[in-house]
């Protein structure tokens, strides 16, 4: 690690490595996370499932991913980040690669549910949010873009090859395939990932000071409610929580639980259905970038309210987009693929503005949490509203509806006060 460090002095800044080996992590988990959206029509063929078990499993696996965020982060602040990774890497390999082995619904709830759900938890959205309070002074919004874009976009890449693999090899393969990856990527952390800049004599990026922040001392439990406490009595805490609610209802429940399987109602193959899902990945990568960039000079708010309302129209004509050609599905997956996640720098943006930069983390950790809980909401309503009506027209409609009250949600957010990243948290 020295030896590296030495090289990117005279180069490039080590916070940018930094970014390159947590992008890789965030990668890889994102592509266990896809799995078992690609898994439901082959797990209902073989073991006779209904859609409504397996989102029951998919639905967990969203709830412990946004709950083991804010505990993470604090374990992060107490431990470091680099033994909780590898920890969490550790897990998930185990994990996805025994449920190779499963035979049994509560096996899925157990495995995808309570391990692969927690250990991605994780290495989530959270350990972006502490990389970049951490490793960056300026450009933070732009480095949080691209970690944000590393998860989404993985999460869907990832699902063509999946997809093609399972059609020919079935869904075993798959899982031990992801089994490896993660493995792979779990030294890359032990080796290469520093716990501040001043492990590697540096400073963070566009710091003109070193950074002297020391671990936080007391028990990550205590230290998460306790944070949990203090931002609770404020009103933004609530409109960032339920707007970011919206946020993972609309897109990782639905879109990425159901998407492949609402393709097949249409006709359309899973390969064909995962090919568009990898599609909006790919625009996602450019939409939540330049969402950084964008978060960095202009109002986070506003930002905000042209991607909950896009988000929101981009829905509610999802169910009349397959009864269309070339302005179907070629216009949903543009519109909502640049939209994918770009809500996310500039809703870290308003936690550290609230919040402060030594508490945002874990207070953005709270707010991933509502987050999944949307996201485990919307997965297991639409799974219920499949089975009943043998249509996802209600449930897109429903989902682009609260898109819409997220839109206006969001212009509430720290009224009246400008940007900055010295606000406290008391």
């Amino acid at each position: 690690m020295k030896a590296l460090a030495n090289w990117s002095a005279g180069r490039i800044h080590y916070a940018w490595i930094v970014v390159a080996i947590v992008f890789l992590v965030l990668l890889s988990t994102a592509g266990i996370r896809a799995t078992p959206s690609v898994m439901m029509v082959p797990l209902e063929h073989e073991f006779g499932w209904s859609r409504a078990t397996i989102s029951l499993a998919i639905s967990v696996n969203l709830a412990l991913y946004g709950l083991t965020g804010p505990f993470a982060a604090a374990a992060m602040q107490r431990f470091g980040v680099r033994p909780t990774i590898v920890g969490a890497l550790a897990v998930l390999a185990f994990g996805t690669a025994l449920s190779a082995r499963m035979s049994a619904p509560w096996q899925m709830v157990l495995l995808w549910g309570v391990l692969v759900g927690g250990g991605t938890g994780v290495a989530a959205l959270t350990l972006s949010a502490t990389i970049v309070n951490r490793w960056f002074s300026t450009h933070r919004g732009l480095a949080m873009g691209l970690l944000t874009a590393s998860s989404a976009t993985g999460q869907l890449v990832f699902l063509p090859m999946m997809a093609a693999i399972i059609e020919h090899h079935g869904w075993r393969p798959v899982v031990l395939m992801v089994a490896a990856i993660c493995a792979a990527v779990l030294p890359l952390v032990a080796i290469f990932l520093p716990e501040r800049p001043a492990a590697v004599a540096q400073r963070p990026y566009g710091a003109t000071h070193d950074d002297t922040a020391a671990a936080s001392p007391g028990n990550p439990l205590t230290n998460a409610f306790r944070t949990l406490f203090h931002a609770a009595r404020k009103r933004d805490f609530w409109l960032l929580f339920f707007s970011f609610f919206i946020c993972g209802a609309s897109t990782n429940g639905y879109i990425g639980t159901h998407f492949i399987a609402m393709c097949g109602d249409h006709g359309l193959s899973e390969v064909r259905g995962a090919s568009i899902l990898a599609t909006m990945g790919i625009l996602d990568l450019f939409g939540t970038t330049m969402s950084g960039w964008l978060s960095d000079r202009f109002n986070s708010r506003v930002l905000l309210f042209w991607y909950y309302g896009l988000r929101g129209l981009s829905l509610i004509y999802l169910p009349y987009a397959f009864g269309l050609d070339f302005f179907g599905l070629p216009v949903f997956a543009l519109f909502y693929g640049l939209d994918w996640i770009a809500t996310v720098p500039p809703t870290v943006r308003l936690t550290t503005d609230v919040f402060g930069k030594a508490a945002a983390p874990v207070v953005f950790g709270w707010i991933v949490a509502g987050h999944q809980l949307g996201a485990a909401t919307a997965a297991l309503v639409a799974g219920i509203l499949r089975a009943s009506l043998g249509t996802y027209t209600l449930a897109s409609m429903l989902a682009g509806g609260v898109c819409l009250v997220g839109a206006l949600l969001v212009l509430r957010i720290n009224r009246g006060q400008p940007q900055t990243n010295s606000t406290s948290l008391a």
